[in-house]
């Protein structure tokens, strides 16, 4: 299992510091790495987000019953 970043490279040293895995285990990695430029970090590609739907808006509803000019009769 090569390393895939150097922070990654960096974590492992210190583990193996730490005597959390083995030397024989931290040098095959670091020999199948071999002297490859590799990136400082690597991150997730990035989800597509959903579209954001418009907010509809509300008409409000005209109050049903006689207009003001039909309503009213002169004499």
């Amino acid at each position: 299992m090569p390393f895939k970043s150097k922070a990654q490279r960096r974590k492992f040293a210190e583990l193996l510091v730490e005597g959390k895995i083995k030397p024989e285990a931290y040098e095959r990695w670091n020999v199948e790495t071999g002297r490859a430029v590799l990136p400082e970090r690597v991150r997730p590609k990035a989800k597509a987000k959903a579209k954001a739907k418009p907010k509809r808006v509300k008409r409000k509803k005209a109050k049903a019953g006689k207009s003001a000019a039909a309503g009213k009769k002169r004499s």
